[in-house]
């Protein structure tokens, strides 16, 4: 007699409707012992009318319930709040010196930047004294005087000679 819809725990289409009636006990007589005599034939019904003393049982459970009371969500919120600080507090432990660090490590370069650009801005561009005309006066032992320098072969042997033979 169960007809497969596909569904899961489809009571029979004719029986269904009365399912609930007869779970609340309003059926009578000969509909209440056919309802019975099905139930007890059919898997489907069976597990429908299980279902529906299930459900029925549960919404009495909740109807009882009653108001939680003004305090409800004062307690909620608190509790979110304890929650939200264990949660912070795991994360900062092991991370918190690097966080600081890293604060730490930005500010000092931003305030070296801000010297930078302050260098920059103002005291990089005062005019310096005239030290491209001044050169200085290295010698070297090993480079000739470029104002002598021998212009062939028998001037560098003369100068050679004149130098006490390179030994100065």
């Amino acid at each position: 007699m169960a007809t497969d819809t596909g569904a899961r725990h489809a009571a029979c289409p004719e029986y269904e409707l009365l399912l609930e009636d007869y779970l609340n006990g309003e059926l009578a007589g000969p509909e209440a012992q056919r309802m019975t005599a099905h139930v007890e034939s059919c898997a489907a019904c069976a597990e429908a009318w299980k279902s529906a003393v299930m459900s029925a049982a549960l919404l009495r459970a909740a109807a009882g319930a009653g108001d939680p009371g003004p305090a409800f969500s004062r307690l909620v919120m608190a509790r979110i709040r304890a929650a939200e600080e264990e949660r912070s507090a795991e994360r900062g432990g092991f991370w918190q010196p690097f966080v600081s660090f890293g604060w730490r490590f930005a500010v000092t370069a931003t305030l070296a930047l801000g010297l930078l650009v302050t260098y920059d801005a103002g005291w990089g561009r005062r005019p310096q004294p005239n030290a491209g005309n001044t050169r200085p006066i290295v010698r070297d032992l090993f480079i000739p005087d470029p104002v002598n320098t021998p212009a062939n072969g028998d001037e560098a042997l003369i100068m050679v000679a004149e130098t006490n033979h390179g030994n100065h």
